[in-house]
């Protein structure tokens, strides 16, 4: 279990470092898109190209970065149904998605994304618009990025399992990787309970 514990911090790291990096690239998408249409506006010029490279960009933010996404727990969950379950029935219930849905589910898309990545590099293929960018890169970002979501689902079974064999913290009751919609939901029923308690 230790080694396996490595291997999920390794891979906290590594996607912990790409989606810092995919922050960026939500500013960047920012200027370039409002650049272009400063440029389309005064001067009345355009580029297909940055139109382009808005969508690889944001493209890159949402499969990139979906690991990242992960790891902090901010992806979509009920959390009022989930916060009335028992560590161990969410841990669970977290350990069976992840076998039973996310890694078939990202074995499939890599599966799927790596012969198009694979032959638009081959081919050189261009976009069919004028002055438009090559496709490979927007390509890539298929297979990567399910590679790394892959990773992260991995990297999360192992500490899964590790809480319910007792060899490890519930990652899942931590405050760095409650989402915010958690948080404020505590927040609340803490100051309901308050309320309550002074009435009596």
């Amino acid at each position: 279990m230790r080694a396996l514990l490595k291997f999920s911090n390794t891979v906290d790291g590594l996607n912990t470092v790409i989606g810092k990096i995919t922050m960026w690239l939500i500013l960047a998408t920012t200027l370039i898109s409002a650049g272009n249409a400063l440029v389309r506006k005064i001067f009345n010029v355009s580029s297909n190209g940055l139109l382009e490279v808005q969508w690889y960009l944001f493209a890159a933010v949402f499969l990139l970065g979906a690991g990242y996404g992960f790891l902090k727990n901010s992806h979509v969950r009920i959390d009022f149904i989930s916060t009335k379950l028992s560590d161990r029935t969410r841990n669970w219930i977290d350990v069976i998605g992840i076998v039973l849905v996310l890694v078939p589910f990202c074995l499939i898309m890599i599966g799927l994304g790596w012969p198009f990545f694979l032959q638009a590099l081959n081919s050189g293929e261009m976009s069919q618009n004028a002055g438009g960018l090559i496709r490979w890169p927007a390509y890539a970002m298929i297979p990567f990025g399910f590679a790394l979501l892959l990773l992260q689902a991995l990297s999360e079974l192992i500490k899964r399992v590790a809480f319910l064999t007792g060899n490890g913290p519930d990652v899942l009751s931590s405050e760095e990787t409650k989402s915010d919609e958690q948080k404020h939901l505590e927040e609340l029923e803490a100051k309901t309970a308050r309320l309550l308690a002074g009435d009596k």
